[in-house]
């Protein structure tokens, strides 16, 4: 459904996103499996504890608690929030529902050094592959790295959902790899920090940034203001550093 202009962006953006939690009705919550294994929420479905916008208290108009989701309803008025805890290495899974032609990502390893979160945090790049602007698909590393070409289709590998479906999301962020994860679907892998990063690094825009990429620790961010996207069963399970 496209996005109708005249409605409330709240109401706009449930219509255009199925945001019902009846379709799945154990979100935000873990499993005592889960919680054996050391996973823990970073959203509880109900508000906004442990997240703030970036080197602000609080968190701005633009962003809303809405049946279980957490969403950007206006990201003129919404802007980057990010965790209260830092985090070094981990696994990080989640749900998205990104807006027509919507714009988001997931930065990792943010800190205050730089004036916005991607000035120090590599992004997972979220987006509606079909309309959005940017080039540089869901699932990238921003700018970095792309996943290699299906041989089923001819084409660079896609395994998003459509606009107003729930995808998936696996990060896995540790010394020695990294794995970027849609749907179940591995897109690639590369080592922070690595002679292959950092060399792709120095070709992009962010070797202008002299802090970007440089902490192995920092907070976990989700972009506000380039698209209406909603998030839910945010979950992240720390990796002890061997």
């Amino acid at each position: 459904m496209r996005f109708i202009p005249c409605l409330a962006p709240a109401l706009a953006l449930a219509l255009t996103l199925n945001l019902g939690a009846a379709a799945s009705p154990a979100i935000n919550t873990l499993t005592d499996a889960e919680k054996a294994a050391g996973w823990q929420l970073l959203f509880d479905g109900q508000s906004f504890n442990g997240w703030h916008n970036f080197k602000k208290a609080g968190v701005r108009p633009g962003w809303q608690v809405k049946d279980g989701t957490l969403v950007c309803v206006d990201p003129h008025n919404a802007g980057d929030i990010v965790t209260s805890n830092e985090f070094s290495w981990f696994e990080l899974q989640l749900d998205y529902n990104i807006s027509e032609a919507g714009n988001s990502g997931i930065m990792f390893h943010v800190t205050d050094a730089g004036n916005a979160v991607w000035a120090t945090g590599p992004e997972f790049q979220l987006e509606d592959n079909v309309k959005a602007v940017d080039q540089i698909r869901c699932g990238w590393l921003y700018a970095l790295y792309q996943p290699p070409v299906d041989p089923a289709t001819g084409k660079i590998l896609d395994a998003t959902k459509p606009v107003g479906e729930w995808n998936h999301v696996r990060l896995l962020v540790t010394p020695k790899k990294c794995e970027h994860e849609i749907n179940g679907v591995k897109y690639f892998e590369y080592v922070p920090g690595s002679d292959d990063f950092n060399a792709r690094v120095a070709k992009s825009k962010f070797s202008r940034m002299p802090f970007f990429a440089k902490s192995d620790t920092g907070y976990i961010a989700l972009q506000g203001d380039h698209g209406s996207v909603a998030f839910r069963n945010i979950k992240i399970r720390p990796i002890p550093a061997k």
